[in-house]
């Protein structure tokens, strides 16, 4: 019980000492930062849309309407309501790819796959906004709508 205790103390002195080292640091912008930052402005989800074009091979479907409040965690996932095998047909959706039934090691499953359960690591909605940086990409070639 004591060793805990001065394990815990010195725990503390080091914190405190550590602190006081690191008090004076200076800002890359000066001793004063001045808060100039903005709320971000609220940007307009696109409605319910046919599937937006893919620029690049192998590039994750882009989500053409807005997720906000949609639950996906271990237990539940929103989007399988409408995407799943079962439900894409009654809701007029885009039907879950067959690669998200197989695991890392390739062995295809009955159910989605951990790696690609939590669809928005990958698939991200869109935004009627101008880009944030100039951006000259275009697709490639065999991508392009004609």
């Amino acid at each position: 019980m004591i060793n805990k205790l001065l394990q815990f103390l010195t725990l503390v002195v080091l914190s405190a000492y550590a602190t006081s080292l690191f008090a004076d640091v200076d800002s890359l912008r000066g001793k004063e930062i001045e808060d100039k930052s903005k709320a971000a402005e609220v940007k307009t989800y696109f409605k319910d849309r046919l599937p937006l074009a893919r620029d690049y091979l192998q590039q994750p479907p882009l989500i053409p309407h807005k997720v906000e409040g949609y639950t996906v965690n271990i237990k539940f996932n929103k989007c399988l309501s409408c995407h799943s095998w079962q439900n894409y047909k009654r809701h007029d959706a885009t039907k879950i790819s067959q690669t998200h039934f197989a695991n890392r090691e390739g062995a295809v499953m009955s159910k989605v796959s951990g790696g690609r359960y939590f669809c928005l690591q990958c698939h991200v909605p869109q935004v009627d906004a101008k880009p944030l940086v100039e951006n000259d990409f275009t697709p490639v070639e065999s991508m392009k709508i004609k």
